[in-house]
Order: C-alpha cells, then sequence, then structure tokens
C-alpha cells in the first residue's frame, strides 16, 4: 500500500479560500506601501552561507537551512573536523548556500551589490516567503511570508515616524486592533552601561527578549549564567520593570541611564519620535517597552514590535533601525529602517477574531447553469457581457443535472445563478437566481449586470 503523502512540519498547504484571504492581506499590505513611497524588489530564495551567517546571532545562525553543495559534497570535509564532531565546520564544508533567514540581510546585499543603480535614499518593499529551523508550534512556522518595507541611506529619524504611520494604516484597514511597542538598542547599551556591563551587551538583549516566552525569573537565571552579578541584576530590575505612560517611563529613563552616554542618545531619539507622533492622529496604541530587545545583532537605533490586542500569538510585526549592516558588505555608513509584517501570524489573528470581509471569500459571482449545447453557448456570450463588465462569472462545463450543478454553486458559496433556456435565448430575459435567498426574477443583460454590480 502507498504511504499517504504528506508535507514537512511547519510547512502548510493552502486552500482556494485560504489563499483568498491572504491575498487580501498582501494586497492590503502592498497599497500601503506604495501610497507611502515605496517601489517592489524581490531576492533569490537562497543566499550564499557567507551572506547569512554571523548576522543574526548564534541563535539565529543554529536556525539557517543549509542547502547541500551539488555532486559530492563530502568532498571538503576534513577527517578531524568529522571525528571531532564539529557541526559548524562540517556544515560550512558541504553546504556553500543557504535558505533566506529574513529579507532585511538579503536587501543589505542587494544595496550594496547593486549601489550605482540605486536613487538614495532607497525606500523598498518586498513580498517573499523567509525560512528558519524552528520548532514548529502555534504561530511560529519553518516557512513563511515576510512583508518588508524598508528605507536606506538616510540617518533621519521621521522614518521611524513614518514606519510607524505605515504600521497603523496597515492594521487600520486589515481592522486588527494592535499596540505599537517602542525601544531602542542605545537605550539597552545604556543599561548595559550603567551596571557596569557594557561587553555583556548580547547576552542581556537575548536573555531580555525571552521574557514575554520564559518569564522575568528565568531571565535573571540566564543572565546569571552569562556571568551578570546579582547585584547588577538587582539594577538592572527597576529598569526591566519600569510601568505607567511614556512620558513617566522617560523621565524614569532619564534618572536611571540618562548620565550614559548611549542611554542619553537612547532616550532622546524616542522622545523626538513620539513627539512627531502626537498630532499625526496614529489610532494605534504606540508605548514605550523598555525590555524590548528583537534579539537581532543588527539593530542600532529604533526597535518596533507589534502585538495583536487581545490574541497570544506573539510579534505580528517587527523591525528596527541598522547603522552597520551595509558597512559588513563593503559599504560603510549607510543607515537604513524597516520593519516585516509576519502576514501569517496576521492570517491567524484575522481568522480568530473573523475579521475577513465576506466578499474576500467568494471568488465566482455568478454561475451560468448549463442545460445543453446551444444554451451553452448562448450562456457563453452573455458570460463574456458581464466578465467585460468587471463581474467574476463562470459557466459550469457539462451540462449535467440541475441538482449537481446547484449543488456545486452552494459549495462555492456562488450567490448568483444564471439558467438560460430555450424561453430566455428567445426572449433575452435571462432568469437571475438569489441562492441566499431562493428569488428568482427575469432580467436583460442590462439589467443583469446592474443588479449583480449593485451586489458587489
Amino acid at each position: 500500500m502507498a504511504q499517504k503523502p504528506s508535507i514537512p512540519k511547519g510547512t502548510r498547504d493552502f486552500s482556494p479560500l485560504e489563499m483568498a484571504r491572504r491575498n487580501f492581506i498582501f494586497n492590503t499590505i502592498q497599497e500601503v506601501f506604495k501610497q507611502f513611497g515605496y517601489q517592489p524588489i524581490e531576492t533569490p530564495a537562497m543566499e550564499n552561507l557567507s551572506t547569512l551567517l554571523g548576522k543574526y546571532g548564534e541563535e539565529g545562525d543554529r536556525l539557517l537551512f543549509k542547502i547541500l553543495n551539488s555532486g559530492d559534497f563530502t568532498k571538503n570535509i576534513k577527517a578531524e573536523d568529522y571525528e571531532a564532531k564539529n557541526l559548524n565546520r562540517l556544515a560550512l564544508a558541504v553546504s556553500e548556500k543557504g535558505l533566506r533567514y529574513d529579507l532585511t540581510v538579503p536587501f543589505a546585499r542587494y544595496v550594496v551589490q547593486h549601489r550605482n543603480d540605486i536613487t538614495f535614499p532607497f525606500k523598498r518593499y518586498q513580498i517573499q516567503p523567509v525560512w528558519r529551523a524552528d520548532r514548529p508550534q502555534k504561530g511560529r512556522y519553518r516557512e513563511f511570508y515576510q512583508c518588508d518595507v524598508d528605507v536606506i541611506g538616510s540617518n533621519s529619524l521621521l522614518n521611524e515616524v513614518e514606519l510607524i504611520r505605515i504600521i497603523d494604516e496597515v492594521f487600520n484597514r486589515l481592522k486588527v486592533n494592535v499596540t505599537i511597542k517602542l525601544n531602542n538598542r542605545k537605550v539597552l547599551s545604556g543599561m548595559a552601561e550603567s551596571i557596569d556591563a557594557a561587553d555583556k551587551l548580547i547576552d542581556i538583549t537575548t536573555a531580555i527578549d525571552k521574557l514575554d516566552k520564559i518569564g522575568i525569573e528565568k531571565v535573571y537565571q540566564e543572565l546569571l549564567s552569562k556571568g551578570i552579578t546579582q547585584d547588577s541584576i538587582d539594577n538592572l530590575e527597576p529598569i526591566i520593570n519600569l510601568s505607567g505612560t511614556n512620558d513617566s517611563k522617560l523621565n524614569c529613563l532619564k534618572q536611571l541611564i540618562g548620565h550614559t552616554d548611549d542611554g542619553e542618545k537612547g532616550i532622546a531619539e524616542l522622545e523626538t519620535v513620539l513627539n512627531y507622533l502626537k498630532p499625526l492622529n496614529v489610532k494605534s496604541k504606540v508605548e514605550i517597552d523598555q525590555s524590548l530587545a528583537r534579539g537581532l545583532n543588527y539593530y542600532t537605533g529604533a526597535i518596533i514590535e507589534v502585538k495583536a490586542n487581545g490574541v497570544s500569538i506573539g510579534s505580528i510585526c517587527g523591525g528596527g533601525r541598522y547603522d552597520n549592516l551595509t558597512g559588513i558588505f563593503g559599504l560603510p555608513d549607510v543607515s537604513g529602517v524597516g520593519v516585516s509584517f509576519g502576514a501569517d501570524r496576521i492570517y491567524d489573528v484575522m481568522k480568530e477574531q473573523n475579521l475577513f470581509p465576506k466578499e474576500v471569500e467568494t471568488s465566482t459571482e455568478v454561475m451560468f447553469v448549463n442545460f445543453g449545447e446551444r444554451e451553452g453557448a448562448h450562456a457563453l456570450e452573455v458570460l463574456v457581457s458581464l466578465q467585460q463588465n468587471g463581474i467574476r462569472a463562470e459557466l459550469y462545463p457539462d451540462a449535467g443535472k440541475m441538482k449537481k450543478q446547484m449543488k456545486y454553486a452552494n459549495q462555492r458559496a456562488i450567490p448568483f445563478v444564471v439558467l438560460i433556456g430555450e424561453q430566455e435565448m428567445e426572449t433575452k430575459h435571462y432568469t437571475l437566481k438569489n441562492m441566499l435567498t431562493g428569488e428568482q426574477e427575469k432580467l436583460t443583460l442590462d439589467e443583469l449586470v446592474k443588479k449583480i454590480k449593485k451586489a458587489q
């Protein structure tokens, strides 16, 4: 007996209904990106491992999907590495390429490679899948889409303001109620400086980034395991646990870490962004979260994360400023900032909260019943007229039993059915059936078009 086919864990098939809903999300996001003047690009699914490694921290490197070299992929393996089970060296020996982990690092590579063809500041958007060798769980997949929007070649904090407005506009159009959380890498650096642990910044941010997943006590345990003293953790505690309004948090941060160089700069940047936003009628809640780290080593300024209110699913959008990323590829002193929308998590949120418009779920608006060769040919002419008027229409391909054709229309949730028999062909008055109410009426072609378009 043949084995039942399956797909890898952490990946999914998408039905026509699911694709219609996903495309609604993609189209909404894309419309907003274009409204703010961003241009589309695409990059390959796979990149050279030299491009990807070392950009996401130790944990990120472990989550890279690596692609075996063609042919004899074992030829570069050294016996001593194999015997010592040196996994990193073995991986590099058998694979030179990997699937992209996100869209930001490939974008930085793209900018450097095409620097002579780009007008700076360069505003781009990119909607493509990414892959991570993560443990699959609710809201966490191994293959998923990201919808990225970045501007590179400008230091202005107006870019951060624009990205927050884009986030607000996207989620307002999708009717998802969100909270936009803000922090700054310099604030995190100031925290490390204030406890004399500047050299432990990566360890501190990696641990703090897990706060929502593992809780504060386990974060403290991880910090202890990384060599952070209990006294230093005690000094960190009031900073991590700050609460209140944005203004009160800023005032407390000024007192706690404002004496450090990075802390002072980070607080000033947060304050500037929030002051720009105040008169702009941003509908989503925007709040400072001084514990927000996002765990990625390449952030140097603003850090942004978006949570859907009332849903336990993690962040559905996030990003920040990265001043040094293109320098890794040979183009120093080019600042960039961007955010990534997690389309798959947004889909799960909208499904859970029943936010997809009904019209999104209807692919065909009207189906023509097929009574036979002559009737089908006549229906085809009428169908063409409807399609030319922007109506999604189809003719049932086989002249079969009426019950079977109606069942098809019901299963497809097609709202209207047109019946064209001998009488309809003679009078040019066509029977339109509303599949929801069961009502039928005879209409001319013009009346048919108006009736269906009115229901759109």
